[in-house]
């Protein structure tokens, strides 16, 4: 996909004096990839994504998302381990060494779910929804994320589930933010994005963002939780709750839900 990097793959890779060994490709990108790697001195798994950068700002954008890294030093953050800039063949290549989590992203068990025709019961899906909104560490320090998607959240346990930091900004863009935790929880209740039949059909998705978002009925989930997400993908930016707001209605429905309940309207 697009340009390939210069470093396809390798046997092995140097990052901070330490030696890494090349286990397998878990992902690509247009300007990324990343890999599976072991460390030859620990034997522990790591994942290590690599982005070319075409030009200066290709450069300082991957500096910024190493300075957002370690800026923070939150549980449901993804943590830097570790991270360089080589040069080769006139190009320049960010590596940053990351935390391996054996069970994939939020995305890889919602399509595991549905492949087996089976869903997400209630207490999970709060539980997934806190544990997203607990990194909002990234606001308390004057940032957020641009956008939350299923394949942005990896997952150690369902009680812990961990933000990729890749896209950072001022907190002008809280509302987008919103937006998307929205989207991934409507994800988490169908299976699909609210926006994903539009787009496969060839449907505008910018226009169809201005309109509020139906639940299609009828619907597993308690109707408290439906309200929930109601309230998060209003089309009004301006009416949209703030995250801290989602975070008190999550524990509250957490305060309601058994642990092992499914449904229950409520």
């Amino acid at each position: 996909m697009g340009q390939a990097l210069c470093i396809c793959s390798p046997v092995s890779i140097t990052i901070e004096n330490k030696k890494y060994y090349f286990v397998q490709k878990l992902a690509e990108g247009g300007f990324s990839y990343v890999d599976k790697v072991e460390g030859a001195k620990d034997g522990c798994y790591y994942a290590v994504k690599r982005i070319l950068c075409h030009d200066r700002e290709g450069r300082q954008e991957a500096q910024t998302e190493v300075e957002m890294h370690q800026l923070f030093n939150h549980p449901n953050i993804l943590t830097l381990v570790a991270h360089t800039f080589t040069d080769c063949e006139g190009k320049t290549e960010a590596w940053l060494l990351l935390p391996y989590f054996r069970k994939g992203t939020l995305w890889t068990h919602l399509e595991n779910l549905r492949d087996k025709a089976r869903f997400l019961p209630e207490y999970e899906v709060l539980e997934i929804l806190h544990g997203i909104c607990s990194g909002k560490a990234m606001h308390d320090k004057g940032y957020a994320h641009r956008y939350f998607l299923p394949m942005c959240i990896d997952i150690t346990h369902l009680k812990q589930c961990i933000a990729k930091i890749k896209y950072a900004s001022k907190p002008k863009l809280s509302s987008t933010l919103v937006q998307s935790l929205g989207c991934v929880l409507y994800c988490m209740m169908m299976l699909e994005g609210p926006y994903d039949m539009i787009f496969q059909k060839g449907d505008s998705v910018a226009l169809a963002v201005q309109n509020p978002v139906s639940i299609p009925q009828p619907c597993r989930y308690s109707q408290s939780l439906q309200t929930l997400l109601s309230s998060i993908m209003v089309s009004n930016p301006l009416e949209r709750p703030h995250i801290n707001w989602v975070l008190d209605q999550v524990q509250a429905l957490q305060a309601q839900t058994p642990v092992g309940s499914s449904t229950s309207q409520r």
